[in-house]
């Protein structure tokens, strides 16, 4: 069954069980491409923004309450997720993203018809475009429904599971601080380090991270929403963008306010791309982490070995008993597509031309990827990883008194020529420094267990002579 629906195209047909209207109808028909809809995020900033914008006409007088009052209640259901099913739209339509503006406006007038008993389509008593769009074009509300999106995305879910992340780290390098191993550059064996200490350079570099996506989150407060075709607020009253951009505010709890300067948040999108930099800072930390600890765990008995993870599901369907760094694994896969993500959104935000940016589906899909893999990510390699790795205490013991780097610690006592001597003897002869230095009898036991103490390399060991 199906009803009459109309727009300034004249009549469609649509299905009698669905809210949506004409120009949604339309959009399906003509841009149904590829499988990614509309970002999920951008049903709720969107509903947040067209209650804010009816509270803000209700005060001005152009809107009846009885109709703002009806718009909050529509509004409501949708944020709460009533209503998810009524929103089809892809990602690859108009630049503009103008049908999915029209897809929430239509829901939301037609769900006004259900409430009041009136038919479907009818636009009573609420219209589409001269009740719930009032004081708002696409070219403004689009990119204020993307900075609310991207915002509540990054403050609700990915700061606190980098966060969380962070702090299971900082846990492991609280519990490792005194466990000595051999440090490496170049992959090649370096001076001692503890284990403790190289969690919390992973540790710090989630605490900076959190500190760009908090910065760049909050470049995100001020809106275009006012500013209507170009930025000019033409079809609006005095004082509507700060109106609704401070209920805005009101509803997240978060700092949103009227962009002050209108012609360059429709023109360009630029904040949006440095939010998506430093989601693309953030993974590639997390590709760093993610790479070392699988290679300090891989053995077991061939690797490194130095890590012990958690084995949570075989790792071959040939081979028994294998089992595979698989969180590590989807980690940086994960952080690679985010990394890609952000070339699509420089590219799409340079891309803008005159007086509005036409790419806006693109780089809102691209950005709520990103923050979405980046949270369950997190928190799947904190759940199913870290939090569950252990330190294999023998084989960092060993490789600790093997090292040759340890003849770096001879240097202040023997010269650097002759601790080099040290390592090319004890590499060519298969000896521990400790032997080698012994056997070409540059010193003896008691200096070497003085001088080559591990313990004494992992923080500033030299006392200047006094003046």
């Amino acid at each position: 069954m199906s009803r009459t629906e109309t727009d300034g195209m004249g009549p469609i047909e649509v299905a009698d069980d669905v809210l949506w209207g004409a120009q949604t109808q339309r959009s399906l028909k003509y841009f149904s491409i590829g499988r990614e809809l509309m970002p999920r995020e951008m049903i709720e900033a969107y509903a947040i923004m067209k209650r804010a914008c009816a509270t803000a006409n209700a005060a001005s007088g152009r809107l009846s309450q009885e109709r703002a009052d009806l718009i909050h209640t529509v509004c409501d259901e949708i944020t709460k997720g009533e209503h998810d099913r009524m929103f089809p739209l892809h990602v690859w339509m108009t630049g503009s993203g103008t049908q999915f503006n029209m897809n929430v406006n239509e829901v939301i007038a037609n769900r006004g018809c259900q409430i009041t008993g009136n038919p479907l389509g009818s636009k009573t008593p609420l219209h589409p475009n001269d009740h719930v769009n009032m004081s708002q074009s696409t070219n403004c509300n689009f990119p204020t429904a993307m900075h609310i999106a991207a915002v509540l995305g990054t403050h609700r879910s990915l700061i606190p599971a980098l966060t969380r992340l962070r702090d299971a780290m900082a846990a492991k390098a609280e519990e490792w601080r005194d466990l000595v191993k051999v440090g490496r550059t170049h992959l090649q064996d370096a001076v001692p380090i503890t284990l403790g200490q190289e969690w919390h350079g992973y540790a710090g570099m989630l605490t900076d991270n959190i500190a760009r996506l908090e910065q760049a989150r909050d470049g995100l407060f001020p809106l275009a929403l006012g500013g209507t075709a170009l930025g000019t607020g033409v079809s609006t009253d005095e004082g509507f963008d700060r109106r609704a951009c401070a209920e805005i505010a009101r509803l997240t709890g978060l700092g949103f306010k009227a962009g002050e300067n209108k012609f360059a948040l429709q023109g360009a999108h630029d904040a949006l791309v440095h939010l998506s930099g430093a989601l693309r800072t953030t993974a590639g930390s997390l590709f760093k982490i993610a790479n070392d600890i699988r290679l300090l765990a891989c053995g077991p008995r061939a690797g490194l070995g130095e890590l012990h993870l958690p084995e949570n599901e075989p790792g071959s369907s040939i081979m028994p008993g294998k089992i595979n760094p698989t969180q590590a694994e989807a980690l940086a896969m994960l952080a690679l597509q985010v990394m890609s993500n952000d070339v699509a959104v420089g590219l799409g935000g340079a891309a803008g031309m005159l007086d509005m940016n036409v790419y806006k589906p693109l780089m809102i899909h691209n950005i709520m990827q990103g923050i979405t893999l980046l949270h369950d990510g997190s928190e799947n390699f904190r759940r199913f990883l870290v939090e569950g790795t252990k330190a294999n205490t023998d084989k960092l013991k060993q490789d600790l008194e093997r090292s040759l780097v340890l003849v770096t610690a001879l240097s202040p006592a023997i010269g650097y020529d002759r601790a080099s001597q040290v390592a090319h003897h004890a590499m060519e002869k298969n000896l521990s420094p400790r032997e080698a230095a012994l056997e070409l009898g540059f010193m003896t036991s008691e200096e070497y267990d003085r001088f080559a103490d591990p313990r004494l390399m992992l923080r500033p060991n030299i006392t200047p002579p006094k003046a």
